[in-house]
């Protein structure tokens, strides 16, 4: 996403120690092909619902479903816990991440901006589970 969203992306930030705290904090699931992860996202759980904050696939694998199974296992999760949604925010500029979760069942239910900026900067998404 570098030279495509403005601001840069937080997965910069992110470090073994950061991403272990959040995995205390949040659910974890993984793709794995020949041992190796190729997939990821985390799921914090709210008093409603389920927050994907991180949902990551190796560029050479994108397109192939593995984004789609790990959403999925966030649906399962929310479901299993009495969860009557799934939200999530992806950035203005990455409009196939717009139309990918929208075949998911996601829509668009807010516009914000990050800190310092006075153009909305992230869409917010939600799918309400049946």
């Amino acid at each position: 996403m570098d030279g495509v969203i403005d601001p840069p992306s937080s997965a910069h930030l992110l470090t073994t120690d950061s991403l272990g705290e959040r995995a205390k904090r949040e659910t974890g699931f993984l793709a794995v092909e020949n041992g190796r992860i190729v997939g990821c996202v985390f799921a914090l759980e709210r008093e409603r619902d389920f927050y994907v904050g991180k949902l990551a696939v190796e560029p050479r694998l994108q397109g192939q479903g593995i984004g789609t199974r790990l959403m999925r296992s966030v649906e399962d999760l929310a479901h299993e816990r009495g969860k009557d949604a799934i939200e999530l925010q992806t950035r203005i500029e990455l409009t196939a991440n717009h139309a990918a979760f929208a075949r998911l069942g996601f829509r668009e239910t807010e516009r914000t901006a990050h800190a310092g900026h006075d153009r909305s900067t992230s869409i917010t998404m939600r799918k309400v589970l049946s």
